[in-house]
């Protein structure tokens, strides 16, 4: 079983959203030094890298990060290819292109592309909130893409976010795959346990169906 890792290395070097913490890896115990074992800390925000969004991330009365239901993380799921486009727009969500019955779809876009640039990108395809709005009417439970926000960069209202995450959806973000072709899949995503958490970083694979 072939497996793809579609998950941001965390480093200091890595993009983060413009306004989120920065990523600090400080060691503060190493064997070179006499110590008994290497131990470092770590600080970032909730939504550094590969992250998940419960709905809680926008909807104060929203379930929170720890307590998604395990049966939404992983599963099967649609990768779906929307290239050189700005946004994602409803007529790239039709029922030819995502089939009814699909619960999980990861969008891969010219996204993938940036994360080999040196700087955070404003520019990164968005997915449209009427686009979002068809896909929840179709019972979808996860929608991945393939950078750090599914909304426009400083969006007016954050639609697509309030659409989603109003809806009980959750919002799989900081995604690669660039090295991912389109198809179904088996989903595997587990965000950190934090405890009332608005997001969490997360590892997620794709493994290769039979």
């Amino acid at each position: 079983m072939k497996i793809h890792d579609i998950s941001i290395a965390i480093s200091p070097s890595m993009h983060v959203y413009s306004g989120d913490p920065g990523v600090e890896i400080v060691p503060v115990s190493r064997i070179t030094d006499g110590k008994g074992a290497n131990v470092s800390a770590i600080h970032m925000g909730t939504h550094t890298g590969t992250h998940v969004d419960p709905p809680f991330h926008f909807v104060s009365s929203g379930v929170t990060v720890d307590c998604l239901p395990l049966e939404t993380l992983i599963g099967e799921c649609l990768v779906c290819e929307v290239q050189d486009v700005p946004v994602i727009l409803r007529q790239h969500v039709t029922e030819e292109v995502i089939p009814l019955g699909t619960e999980r779809i990861l969008f891969k876009t010219r996204n993938s592309a940036l994360w080999q640039e040196k700087e955070f990108r404003n520019d990164f395809t968005y997915l449209d909130s009427g686009a979002a709005e068809a896909l929840v009417d179709r019972g979808v439970k996860l929608i991945g893409i393939d950078y750090l926000s599914i909304d426009q960069f400083k969006s007016d209202g954050h639609r697509t976010h309030l659409k989603l995450l109003g809806s009980g959806v959750v919002v799989l973000e900081g995604l690669d795959l660039s090295n991912v072709s389109v198809g179904t899949y088996t989903l595997v995503c587990l965000p950190l346990k934090i405890q009332g958490g608005d997001g969490a970083p997360a590892r997620a694979v794709l493994m290769e169906r039979p």
